[in-house]
Protein backbone atom coordinates (compact mmCIF):
# COMPACT_ATOMS: atom_id res chain seq x y z
CA UNK A 1 0.00 0.00 0.00
CA UNK A 2 1.55 3.48 -1.06
CA UNK A 3 2.07 6.04 1.70
CA UNK A 4 -0.96 8.22 0.81
CA UNK A 5 -3.00 5.37 1.06
CA UNK A 6 -2.02 4.14 4.45
CA UNK A 7 -2.29 8.03 5.60
CA UNK A 8 -6.00 8.44 4.49
CA UNK A 9 -6.69 5.10 5.53
CA UNK A 10 -5.43 5.92 9.29
CA UNK A 11 -7.85 9.41 8.87
CA UNK A 12 -10.26 7.50 7.77
CA UNK A 13 -10.30 4.85 10.84
CA UNK A 14 -9.72 7.94 13.12
CA UNK A 15 -13.30 9.40 11.62
CA UNK A 16 -14.90 5.88 12.12
CA UNK A 17 -13.94 5.61 15.97
CA UNK A 18 -15.08 9.13 16.14
CA UNK A 19 -18.46 8.40 14.57
CA UNK A 20 -18.82 5.19 16.99
CA UNK A 21 -18.29 7.67 20.05
CA UNK A 22 -21.94 9.19 19.05
CA UNK A 23 -23.43 7.52 22.21
CA UNK A 24 -25.26 4.38 23.64
CA UNK A 25 -28.42 3.24 22.07
CA UNK A 26 -31.35 2.49 24.53
CA UNK A 27 -31.83 -1.30 24.02
CA UNK A 28 -35.01 -1.04 25.79
CA UNK A 29 -37.00 1.60 24.05
CA UNK A 30 -40.10 0.03 22.67
CA UNK A 31 -40.88 0.26 19.05
CA UNK A 32 -43.28 2.76 19.20
CA UNK A 33 -40.91 4.76 21.18
CA UNK A 34 -38.40 4.48 18.89
CA UNK A 35 -41.02 5.46 15.30
CA UNK A 36 -41.37 8.76 17.86
CA UNK A 37 -38.39 9.84 18.43
CA UNK A 38 -37.31 8.63 14.58
CA UNK A 39 -40.23 11.21 13.81
CA UNK A 40 -39.43 14.08 16.19
CA UNK A 41 -36.09 13.98 14.82
CA UNK A 42 -37.37 14.41 11.17
CA UNK A 43 -39.35 17.29 12.48
CA UNK A 44 -36.71 19.18 14.68
CA UNK A 45 -33.28 19.86 12.79
CA UNK A 46 -31.56 20.59 16.66
CA UNK A 47 -33.14 17.26 18.14
CA UNK A 48 -32.03 15.41 15.36
CA UNK A 49 -28.34 17.15 15.70
CA UNK A 50 -28.22 16.55 19.39
CA UNK A 51 -29.48 13.02 19.10
CA UNK A 52 -27.16 11.32 16.16
CA UNK A 53 -24.45 13.84 16.09
CA UNK A 54 -23.63 14.48 20.18
CA UNK A 55 -19.59 14.30 19.30
CA UNK A 56 -20.22 16.97 16.82
CA UNK A 57 -22.37 19.26 18.61
CA UNK A 58 -20.64 19.43 21.70
CA UNK A 59 -22.06 22.95 22.02
CA UNK A 60 -25.83 23.78 21.78
CA UNK A 61 -27.21 24.35 18.32
CA UNK A 62 -27.80 28.13 17.62
CA UNK A 63 -31.03 29.89 15.96
CA UNK A 64 -29.27 30.35 12.61
CA UNK A 65 -28.22 26.65 12.68
CA UNK A 66 -31.48 25.67 13.18
CA UNK A 67 -32.95 28.38 10.37
CA UNK A 68 -30.56 27.75 7.90
CA UNK A 69 -31.38 23.61 7.80
CA UNK A 70 -35.25 24.55 7.99
CA UNK A 71 -35.14 27.40 4.72
CA UNK A 72 -32.64 24.87 2.89
CA UNK A 73 -35.47 21.85 3.60
CA UNK A 74 -38.23 24.30 2.33
CA UNK A 75 -37.18 24.73 -0.72
CA UNK A 76 -36.30 22.11 -3.30
CA UNK A 77 -34.81 24.49 -5.83
CA UNK A 78 -33.12 26.41 -3.02
CA UNK A 79 -29.92 28.39 -4.35
CA UNK A 80 -28.44 29.69 -1.34
CA UNK A 81 -25.08 30.99 0.29
CA UNK A 82 -24.35 30.26 3.71
CA UNK A 83 -22.23 32.94 3.89
CA UNK A 84 -21.22 32.29 7.94
CA UNK A 85 -17.98 33.79 9.88
CA UNK A 86 -15.12 31.52 10.88
CA UNK A 87 -15.89 28.99 13.36
CA UNK A 88 -19.82 28.60 13.35
CA UNK A 89 -19.59 25.31 11.99
CA UNK A 90 -20.28 25.49 8.23
CA UNK A 91 -19.04 22.81 6.98
CA UNK A 92 -20.55 20.71 9.86
CA UNK A 93 -23.90 22.04 9.00
CA UNK A 94 -23.67 21.75 5.18
CA UNK A 95 -22.23 18.51 4.40
CA UNK A 96 -23.33 16.49 7.06
CA UNK A 97 -25.66 17.37 9.74
CA UNK A 98 -28.44 19.32 6.94
CA UNK A 99 -27.98 16.72 4.34
CA UNK A 100 -28.88 13.82 6.66
CA UNK A 101 -31.77 15.54 8.29
CA UNK A 102 -33.15 16.01 4.59
CA UNK A 103 -31.90 12.20 3.28
CA UNK A 104 -34.42 11.13 6.72
CA UNK A 105 -37.16 13.11 5.61
CA UNK A 106 -36.49 11.56 2.01
CA UNK A 107 -35.18 14.88 0.48
CA UNK A 108 -31.84 14.02 -0.46
CA UNK A 109 -30.54 11.10 -1.72
CA UNK A 110 -27.32 12.02 -3.90
CA UNK A 111 -24.95 14.33 -2.60
CA UNK A 112 -22.29 15.88 -4.01
CA UNK A 113 -19.65 17.89 -2.28
CA UNK A 114 -17.42 20.17 -3.99
CA UNK A 115 -13.86 22.17 -3.13
CA UNK A 116 -10.45 23.01 -4.76
CA UNK A 117 -10.05 19.37 -5.57
CA UNK A 118 -11.06 16.20 -5.54
CA UNK A 119 -8.75 14.86 -2.96
CA UNK A 120 -9.97 17.86 -0.41
CA UNK A 121 -13.27 17.11 -1.68
CA UNK A 122 -13.29 13.55 -0.59
CA UNK A 123 -11.55 14.28 3.07
CA UNK A 124 -14.58 16.60 3.54
CA UNK A 125 -17.27 13.69 2.38
CA UNK A 126 -15.26 11.46 4.62
CA UNK A 127 -17.32 12.53 7.50
CA UNK A 128 -20.75 11.63 6.97
CA UNK A 129 -19.66 8.12 4.81
CA UNK A 130 -17.95 7.32 8.81
CA UNK A 131 -21.56 8.36 10.31
CA UNK A 132 -23.32 5.84 8.14
CA UNK A 133 -20.63 3.21 8.77
CA UNK A 134 -19.84 3.64 12.74
CA UNK A 135 -22.37 5.94 14.19
CA UNK A 136 -24.44 3.34 16.73
CA UNK A 137 -27.21 5.13 16.72
CA UNK A 138 -27.68 5.63 13.23
CA UNK A 139 -27.13 1.85 12.59
CA UNK A 140 -29.87 1.39 14.91
CA UNK A 141 -32.46 3.24 13.68
CA UNK A 142 -31.60 2.74 10.30
CA UNK A 143 -29.76 -0.32 9.51
CA UNK A 144 -25.79 -0.96 8.37
CA UNK A 145 -25.25 1.29 6.01
CA UNK A 146 -21.78 0.64 4.77
CA UNK A 147 -22.51 -1.02 1.22
CA UNK A 148 -20.49 -4.22 0.11
CA UNK A 149 -20.04 -2.23 -3.46
CA UNK A 150 -19.18 1.34 -3.91
CA UNK A 151 -17.51 2.33 -0.35
CA UNK A 152 -14.34 4.63 -1.17
CA UNK A 153 -13.52 7.89 -0.06
CA UNK A 154 -14.52 10.49 -3.00
CA UNK A 155 -17.84 8.10 -3.73
CA UNK A 156 -19.79 5.74 -1.49
CA UNK A 157 -23.74 4.15 -1.61
CA UNK A 158 -24.86 3.29 1.44
CA UNK A 159 -27.69 -0.08 1.49
CA UNK A 160 -30.40 2.36 1.96
CA UNK A 161 -29.46 4.38 -1.54
CA UNK A 162 -27.23 7.27 -0.08
CA UNK A 163 -24.97 8.47 -2.69
CA UNK A 164 -22.20 10.33 -1.50
CA UNK A 165 -19.42 12.37 -4.13
CA UNK A 166 -16.28 14.41 -4.09
CA UNK A 167 -16.03 17.11 -7.09
CA UNK A 168 -12.77 18.94 -7.80
CA UNK A 169 -13.58 22.53 -8.83
CA UNK A 170 -13.86 22.71 -12.56
CA UNK A 171 -13.09 19.25 -13.71
CA UNK A 172 -15.87 17.50 -16.06
CA UNK A 173 -19.20 16.73 -14.62
CA UNK A 174 -20.79 16.30 -17.70
CA UNK A 175 -22.79 12.42 -16.97
CA UNK A 176 -23.27 13.34 -12.94
CA UNK A 177 -25.51 10.30 -12.82
CA UNK A 178 -25.83 6.40 -11.01
CA UNK A 179 -28.43 5.00 -13.24
CA UNK A 180 -31.06 7.10 -13.44
CA UNK A 181 -30.16 9.42 -10.19
CA UNK A 182 -28.67 12.45 -10.56
CA UNK A 183 -27.59 14.87 -7.43
CA UNK A 184 -30.30 16.20 -6.15
CA UNK A 185 -27.97 18.21 -3.35
CA UNK A 186 -25.05 19.92 -4.07
CA UNK A 187 -22.72 21.75 -1.58
CA UNK A 188 -19.77 23.73 -2.28
CA UNK A 189 -17.75 24.30 0.67
CA UNK A 190 -14.28 26.54 1.22
CA UNK A 191 -13.72 26.63 -2.02
CA UNK A 192 -11.56 29.92 -2.32
CA UNK A 193 -8.02 29.90 -1.32
CA UNK A 194 -5.30 33.13 -1.75
CA UNK A 195 -4.01 32.04 -4.88
CA UNK A 196 -7.56 32.04 -6.60
CA UNK A 197 -8.43 35.35 -4.70
CA UNK A 198 -5.37 36.98 -6.49
CA UNK A 199 -6.57 35.55 -10.11
CA UNK A 200 -9.77 36.97 -11.34
CA UNK A 201 -9.51 35.41 -14.08
CA UNK A 202 -9.57 32.05 -12.66
CA UNK A 203 -12.60 33.18 -10.40
CA UNK A 204 -14.94 34.45 -13.22
CA UNK A 205 -14.09 30.82 -15.26
CA UNK A 206 -15.26 29.11 -12.01
CA UNK A 207 -18.19 30.78 -11.81
CA UNK A 208 -19.24 30.14 -15.27
CA UNK A 209 -18.37 26.62 -14.18
CA UNK A 210 -20.99 26.57 -11.36
CA UNK A 211 -23.36 28.10 -13.88
CA UNK A 212 -23.29 25.96 -16.99
CA UNK A 213 -21.25 22.79 -15.85
CA UNK A 214 -22.25 22.31 -11.95
CA UNK A 215 -26.19 22.88 -11.32
CA UNK A 216 -27.37 21.96 -14.52
CA UNK A 217 -25.96 18.22 -13.24
CA UNK A 218 -28.83 18.26 -11.10
CA UNK A 219 -31.87 16.99 -12.99
CA UNK A 220 -35.47 16.39 -11.26
CA UNK A 221 -37.98 17.96 -8.39
CA UNK A 222 -35.11 18.38 -6.43
CA UNK A 223 -32.01 20.17 -6.92
CA UNK A 224 -30.90 22.22 -3.93
CA UNK A 225 -27.06 24.18 -4.54
CA UNK A 226 -25.74 25.79 -1.49
CA UNK A 227 -22.19 27.65 -1.31
CA UNK A 228 -20.89 27.44 2.30
CA UNK A 229 -18.12 30.20 2.81
CA UNK A 230 -17.34 33.31 4.81
CA UNK A 231 -16.68 36.23 2.83
CA UNK A 232 -12.64 37.31 3.98
CA UNK A 233 -12.21 38.94 0.24
CA UNK A 234 -13.70 41.71 -1.37
CA UNK A 235 -14.25 39.48 -4.43
CA UNK A 236 -14.25 35.84 -4.48
CA UNK A 237 -16.71 33.50 -7.01
CA UNK A 238 -19.16 33.72 -4.13
CA UNK A 239 -19.46 37.56 -4.59
CA UNK A 240 -19.38 37.17 -8.39
CA UNK A 241 -22.51 34.27 -8.69
CA UNK A 242 -24.08 37.05 -5.92
CA UNK A 243 -24.02 39.27 -8.08
CA UNK A 244 -25.28 37.90 -10.94
CA UNK A 245 -28.20 36.49 -9.03
CA UNK A 246 -29.89 38.03 -7.03
CA UNK A 247 -32.55 36.47 -6.40
CA UNK A 248 -30.32 33.60 -4.53
CA UNK A 249 -30.44 33.29 -1.13
CA UNK A 250 -27.84 34.84 1.17
CA UNK A 251 -27.73 33.93 4.67
CA UNK A 252 -25.09 35.85 6.32
CA UNK A 253 -23.96 35.60 10.33
CA UNK A 254 -21.21 37.13 11.53
CA UNK A 255 -19.84 35.85 14.49
CA UNK A 256 -19.94 38.80 16.70
CA UNK A 257 -20.90 42.10 17.39
CA UNK A 258 -17.91 44.33 16.94
CA UNK A 259 -19.08 47.02 19.74
CA UNK A 260 -20.25 45.20 22.19
CA UNK A 261 -18.21 41.50 21.47
CA UNK A 262 -21.22 39.82 21.95
CA UNK A 263 -20.73 36.19 20.21
CA UNK A 264 -23.56 35.43 17.88
CA UNK A 265 -23.22 31.31 18.42
CA UNK A 266 -23.54 32.84 22.61
CA UNK A 267 -24.05 28.90 23.12
CA UNK A 268 -20.03 28.35 22.18
CA UNK A 269 -17.82 31.82 22.84
CA UNK A 270 -18.22 34.05 25.71
CA UNK A 271 -17.79 37.79 25.72
CA UNK A 272 -13.98 37.91 26.00
CA UNK A 273 -13.68 35.78 22.87
CA UNK A 274 -13.49 37.53 19.66
CA UNK A 275 -11.88 40.09 22.08
CA UNK A 276 -8.77 38.39 22.10
CA UNK A 277 -9.01 37.55 18.54
CA UNK A 278 -8.57 40.94 17.23
CA UNK A 279 -5.83 40.94 19.76
CA UNK A 280 -4.02 37.72 18.00
CA UNK A 281 -4.40 38.30 14.34
CA UNK A 282 -5.42 42.33 14.40
CA UNK A 283 -9.17 44.10 13.41
CA UNK A 284 -8.72 44.16 9.57
CA UNK A 285 -7.86 40.35 9.85
CA UNK A 286 -10.62 39.30 12.53
CA UNK A 287 -13.61 41.11 10.64
CA UNK A 288 -12.36 39.30 7.46
CA UNK A 289 -12.53 36.30 8.77
CA UNK A 290 -15.25 35.95 11.28
CA UNK A 291 -17.93 39.09 10.32
CA UNK A 292 -17.38 38.65 6.35
CA UNK A 293 -16.07 42.51 6.53
CA UNK A 294 -13.37 41.89 4.23
CA UNK A 295 -10.82 44.69 3.96
CA UNK A 296 -11.20 46.74 0.66
CA UNK A 297 -8.40 48.75 -0.55
CA UNK A 298 -9.30 51.61 -2.94
CA UNK A 299 -6.82 52.75 -5.77
CA UNK A 300 -6.23 55.95 -3.82
CA UNK A 301 -4.63 55.23 -0.99
CA UNK A 302 -2.31 52.48 0.02
CA UNK A 303 -0.94 50.51 2.26
CA UNK A 304 2.47 51.30 1.33
CA UNK A 305 1.01 54.94 1.68
CA UNK A 306 1.67 54.21 5.94
CA UNK A 307 4.97 55.02 7.19
CA UNK A 308 5.54 53.93 10.44
CA UNK A 309 8.32 55.47 12.34
CA UNK A 310 9.40 56.40 16.12
CA UNK A 311 7.24 59.14 17.80
CA UNK A 312 9.36 62.28 19.10
CA UNK A 313 8.76 63.59 22.24
CA UNK A 314 5.34 64.91 22.28
CA UNK A 315 6.77 68.53 23.64
CA UNK A 316 8.78 68.76 20.67
CA UNK A 317 5.48 68.94 18.52
CA UNK A 318 4.73 72.65 17.47
CA UNK A 319 1.08 71.87 17.67
CA UNK A 320 -1.09 68.52 18.89
CA UNK A 321 -5.27 68.73 17.89
CA UNK A 322 -7.35 65.97 18.14
CA UNK A 323 -10.35 66.18 15.78
CA UNK A 324 -13.26 64.45 16.75
CA UNK A 325 -16.15 63.14 14.30
CA UNK A 326 -19.32 62.68 16.30
CA UNK A 327 -21.60 59.46 16.30
CA UNK A 328 -24.44 59.25 18.43
CA UNK A 329 -26.11 55.83 18.27
CA UNK A 330 -22.99 53.02 19.23
CA UNK A 331 -24.35 50.24 17.31
CA UNK A 332 -22.88 47.48 14.90
CA UNK A 333 -24.08 49.33 11.72
CA UNK A 334 -23.90 52.71 13.07
CA UNK A 335 -21.22 55.71 12.18
CA UNK A 336 -17.93 55.58 14.45
CA UNK A 337 -16.91 57.83 16.90
CA UNK A 338 -13.77 59.07 15.70
CA UNK A 339 -11.31 61.17 17.91
CA UNK A 340 -7.67 61.21 15.46
CA UNK A 341 -4.90 62.96 17.62
CA UNK A 342 -2.34 64.42 15.11
CA UNK A 343 0.87 66.87 15.65
CA UNK A 344 2.97 69.33 13.59
CA UNK A 345 6.82 68.47 13.42
CA UNK A 346 8.57 70.62 11.22
CA UNK A 347 6.72 70.14 8.27
CA UNK A 348 5.33 66.50 8.99
CA UNK A 349 2.24 65.35 10.19
CA UNK A 350 2.56 62.83 13.07
CA UNK A 351 -0.51 60.29 13.52
CA UNK A 352 -0.34 59.81 17.63
CA UNK A 353 -3.05 58.08 18.98
CA UNK A 354 -6.83 57.66 18.48
CA UNK A 355 -10.15 56.80 19.55
CA UNK A 356 -12.18 54.92 16.29
CA UNK A 357 -15.06 52.81 17.68
CA UNK A 358 -18.81 52.82 17.54
CA UNK A 359 -19.81 53.57 20.56
CA UNK A 360 -21.88 55.95 22.84
CA UNK A 361 -20.74 59.64 23.09
CA UNK A 362 -19.45 59.11 26.18
CA UNK A 363 -16.80 56.62 25.50
CA UNK A 364 -15.25 59.11 22.98
CA UNK A 365 -15.49 61.77 25.72
CA UNK A 366 -13.66 59.47 28.05
CA UNK A 367 -10.76 58.44 26.04
CA UNK A 368 -9.93 62.42 25.51
CA UNK A 369 -10.02 62.65 28.89
CA UNK A 370 -7.85 59.97 29.53
CA UNK A 371 -5.91 60.80 27.23
CA UNK A 372 -5.56 64.18 28.24
CA UNK A 373 -4.58 63.41 31.48
CA UNK A 374 -1.82 61.23 30.33
CA UNK A 375 0.04 64.49 28.84
CA UNK A 376 3.03 65.92 30.62
CA UNK A 377 2.07 69.46 31.38
CA UNK A 378 4.37 71.05 28.91
CA UNK A 379 1.65 69.60 26.54
CA UNK A 380 -1.52 70.88 25.45
CA UNK A 381 -3.60 68.95 23.08
CA UNK A 382 -6.25 71.02 21.21
CA UNK A 383 -9.60 69.29 20.84
CA UNK A 384 -12.09 70.51 17.86
CA UNK A 385 -15.09 69.00 16.50
CA UNK A 386 -17.79 70.54 13.82
CA UNK A 387 -20.08 72.48 14.85
CA UNK A 388 -23.41 70.58 13.57
CA UNK A 389 -22.85 68.22 16.04
CA UNK A 390 -23.66 70.33 19.02
CA UNK A 391 -26.70 69.79 20.80
CA UNK A 392 -27.91 69.58 24.42
CA UNK A 393 -26.95 66.37 25.35
CA UNK A 394 -23.12 66.92 23.83
CA UNK A 395 -23.11 69.53 26.26
CA UNK A 396 -24.50 68.18 29.24
CA UNK A 397 -22.54 64.62 28.61
CA UNK A 398 -19.21 66.87 28.29
CA UNK A 399 -19.98 68.42 31.45
CA UNK A 400 -19.97 65.43 32.80
CA UNK A 401 -16.69 63.66 31.66
CA UNK A 402 -14.84 66.98 32.46
CA UNK A 403 -16.70 66.86 36.33
CA UNK A 404 -15.82 63.09 36.95
CA UNK A 405 -12.16 63.58 35.96
CA UNK A 406 -11.77 67.10 37.39
CA UNK A 407 -10.66 68.75 33.95
CA UNK A 408 -11.58 70.83 31.22
CA UNK A 409 -11.44 69.77 27.62
CA UNK A 410 -11.71 73.15 25.83
CA UNK A 411 -13.56 71.48 23.03
CA UNK A 412 -13.94 73.97 20.08
CA UNK A 413 -16.80 74.11 17.82
CA UNK A 414 -15.48 74.10 14.38
CA UNK A 415 -17.83 75.00 11.20
CA UNK A 416 -19.38 72.29 9.18
CA UNK A 417 -17.04 72.02 5.84
CA UNK A 418 -18.48 73.13 2.84
CA UNK A 419 -16.58 70.82 0.79
CA UNK A 420 -17.92 67.41 -0.82
CA UNK A 421 -16.63 64.83 2.04
CA UNK A 422 -15.00 62.28 -0.44
CA UNK A 423 -12.94 65.88 -2.22
CA UNK A 424 -12.08 66.77 1.35
CA UNK A 425 -10.35 63.42 1.89
CA UNK A 426 -8.88 63.37 -1.17
CA UNK A 427 -6.75 66.21 -0.68
CA UNK A 428 -4.82 64.15 2.10
CA UNK A 429 -3.36 62.51 -0.97
CA UNK A 430 -0.48 64.83 -1.48
CA UNK A 431 0.17 64.60 1.97
CA UNK A 432 0.81 60.88 2.08
CA UNK A 433 2.42 60.49 -1.54
CA UNK A 434 5.24 62.93 -0.73
CA UNK A 435 6.05 61.08 2.60
CA UNK A 436 4.55 63.73 5.00
CA UNK A 437 2.38 62.04 7.10
CA UNK A 438 4.19 59.70 9.77
CA UNK A 439 2.27 57.05 12.08
CA UNK A 440 3.32 56.33 15.73
CA UNK A 441 5.27 52.65 15.42
CA UNK A 442 3.72 51.81 19.04
CA UNK A 443 0.43 51.66 17.54
CA UNK A 444 1.20 49.39 14.53
CA UNK A 445 -0.97 46.65 16.29
CA UNK A 446 -3.49 49.28 18.50
CA UNK A 447 -7.39 48.30 17.43
CA UNK A 448 -8.61 52.31 16.49
CA UNK A 449 -5.72 52.66 15.09
CA UNK A 450 -6.02 49.66 12.45
CA UNK A 451 -9.82 50.42 11.99
CA UNK A 452 -8.94 54.12 11.02
CA UNK A 453 -5.88 52.61 8.05
CA UNK A 454 -8.39 50.51 6.82
CA UNK A 455 -11.37 53.20 6.65
CA UNK A 456 -8.72 55.75 4.59
CA UNK A 457 -7.66 52.67 2.25
CA UNK A 458 -11.28 51.90 1.17
CA UNK A 459 -11.74 55.51 0.17
CA UNK A 460 -12.37 55.35 -3.58
CA UNK A 461 -15.12 56.79 -5.91
CA UNK A 462 -17.96 55.68 -5.07
CA UNK A 463 -16.88 54.01 -1.66
CA UNK A 464 -19.71 53.03 0.66
CA UNK A 465 -17.47 51.82 3.26
CA UNK A 466 -17.09 54.03 6.71
CA UNK A 467 -15.30 57.45 6.62
CA UNK A 468 -15.68 58.71 10.06
CA UNK A 469 -11.73 58.39 10.80
CA UNK A 470 -10.12 60.17 7.60
CA UNK A 471 -12.67 62.58 7.73
CA UNK A 472 -10.84 63.42 11.35
CA UNK A 473 -7.91 62.89 9.85
CA UNK A 474 -8.45 65.44 6.67
CA UNK A 475 -9.83 68.11 8.89
CA UNK A 476 -7.39 67.73 11.85
CA UNK A 477 -4.41 68.14 9.40
CA UNK A 478 -5.89 70.76 7.91
CA UNK A 479 -5.83 72.83 10.93
CA UNK A 480 -2.01 71.69 11.33
CA UNK A 481 -1.01 72.94 8.19
CA UNK A 482 -2.19 76.55 8.98
CA UNK A 483 0.62 76.34 11.50
CA UNK A 484 3.35 75.51 8.85
CA UNK A 485 4.49 78.85 8.35
CA UNK A 486 3.72 80.71 12.13
CA UNK A 487 6.31 81.38 14.18
CA UNK A 488 5.32 83.00 17.56
CA UNK A 489 2.11 81.61 17.26
CA UNK A 490 2.95 78.17 17.16
CA UNK A 491 6.01 78.41 19.64
CA UNK A 492 2.68 78.96 22.63
CA UNK A 493 1.78 75.78 22.22
CA UNK A 494 4.61 74.23 23.99
CA UNK A 495 7.16 75.14 26.70
CA UNK A 496 5.88 76.55 30.14
CA UNK A 497 2.35 77.06 29.30
CA UNK A 498 0.77 74.45 31.91
CA UNK A 499 -2.91 73.28 31.10
CA UNK A 500 -5.73 73.53 33.64
CA UNK A 501 -6.13 70.23 35.27
CA UNK A 502 -8.98 70.75 37.71
CA UNK A 503 -11.62 73.13 38.83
Amino acid sequence: MKAEDKKALLAYRKKLEFARSSGPVNVYETASEKEARIERAKKDPKFCAEYYFPHFATSEAADFHIKGAKATIKNRLDRSFDQWGRGLAKSVWADLITPFWMWMNGECNYMAIVTTSKDRAGELLEDIRAEFEGNPRIIADFGEQAGTGQWEKSFFITKSGFIGKALGAGQNVRGLRVKHQRPDYIVIDDLETKELIANPKRQLKLAKWVERDLIPTMDGPIRRFKYANNRFAPTMIQTILQERHPNWRVFEINAYDPVTYKPTWLQKYDDEYYKVVEEDIGILAAKAEYNNEPHIEGTIFKQEDIQWGKLPALNHFKVITGFWDVAYAGTQTADFNAVRVWGLKDKDFWYIDSFVRQSKIRAALDWMAQFQMSLPDTVIVHWKFEAQFWNDEIERTIREVEAAYRIHLNLVKVDTPKTHKYDRILSLQPYYQNGRCYYNELKKSHHSTQEGIAQLLGIEPGYKTHDDAPDADQQAIKWLSSWLYTGSRGTTLTGNIKRETHF
